[in-house]
Order: structure tokens, then C-alpha cells, then sequence
């Protein structure tokens, strides 16, 4: 099932969002449940869920019926974290 769905991905769903400076990253499928991160542009854009429902959601059940949703993750990097800590640490006087 991975393997059909990273296909849908990358034929389908990359190509619409490099569109918009974006992609999506499969993070893991449980229950046919689909949990992706998305990237780029896309992770802080506003309408990232509906872009979710119906454009990546769409696109895997063609090929995948049997999922049944698109959940999307949204981390902070160990970088991004480390980079805030540094910024607060240095405006602080804390080392």
C-alpha cells in the first residue's frame, strides 16, 4: 500500500504543490489512515486542510480506496527548536 500511495504522491500531489513551493512527506499509514507532513510553502499555509481533504485525500483514494482519511502532522523540526532556543537564550543573557 505505501508503495501505491508515494506513487499517487509524487505523479498526482508533489506536482500541484511545487506549484505553491510546497510538498508532502509520507510519515506513516495506520488503519488506512494516511499521516503526512506537509512542506514548504504548503506547512504554513492557511488552507492546508483543505488542500488535504481535497487534494490528497482524492488523489490516494483513486488508486487506495480503502483509506479512509488524510491526517496532517504538524512538527517543529529538532532544528527549528534548537534555532529558538539559541534566539531566547542570547535575548535572555542565558548560555
Amino acid at each position: 500500500m505505501r508503495e501505491r500511495i508515494e506513487r499517487v504522491l509524487n505523479e498526482t500531489v508533489r506536482p500541484q504543490l511545487a506549484k505553491h513551493h510546497g510538498d508532502v512527506e509520507l510519515l506513516e499509514i495506520e488503519d488506512d489512515v494516511v499521516c503526512v507532513r506537509l512542506l514548504g510553502q504548503c506547512a504554513h499555509c492557511p488552507s492546508a486542510y483543505l488542500t488535504t481533504e481535497e487534494v490528497i485525500l482524492a488523489a490516494i483514494q483513486e488508486v487506495v480506496p480503502q483509506v479512509r482519511s488524510v491526517v496532517v502532522r504538524q512538527e517543529i523540526s529538532e532544528s527549528v527548536l534548537a534555532q529558538a532556543r539559541e534566539i531566547w537564550s542570547a535575548r535572555h543573557g542565558k548560555s
